[in-house]
């Protein structure tokens, strides 16, 4: 069973399962710059609502381009500590779960932003 989870924009989040490429279910949730609170608890939901758990997932599959950068951080960081925790594969795809390609060996996924992050001091620093 594969996780695919998609948090690239910042107001929903896209989780999905799918078993051997057939969609399973898929669920699109209101997240208004709260992913970080909704998505470990909606992956929970989604995974009990088809009887199942995380031991049973075999691959994760997450959308890496695009998006905000905390949106983006936040599914991409998930979904690497998952898989890291779970022992299992992990892959990048585009923000469509029909993009998912073979995966070959375990490695991590590196989010490729839009633009260069803004956190903390605008303006530069003078050293």
């Amino acid at each position: 069973m594969t996780l695919y989870i998609n948090t690239t924009s910042p107001d929903e989040i896209i989780i999905a399962l799918q078993v051997k490429g057939e969609k399973l279910d898929q669920r699109r949730l209101s997240a208004r710059r709260t992913q970080a609170e909704k998505l470990l608890p909606a992956i929970d939901r989604l995974l009990k609502a088809k009887r199942t758990s995380l031991r049973s997932l075999k691959k994760i599959v997450v959308a890496n381009q695009g998006g905000s950068f905390t949106s983006l951080r936040i599914g991409v960081i998930t979904a690497n500590a998952l898989a890291y925790a779970l022992k299992i594969p992990i892959e990048a795809a585009p923000a469509t779960v029909k993009n998912i390609k073979k995966f070959q060996s375990y490695s991590l996924v590196e989010p490729l932003y839009d633009r260069a992050p803004t956190i903390g001091i605008s303006k530069k620093l003078k050293l």
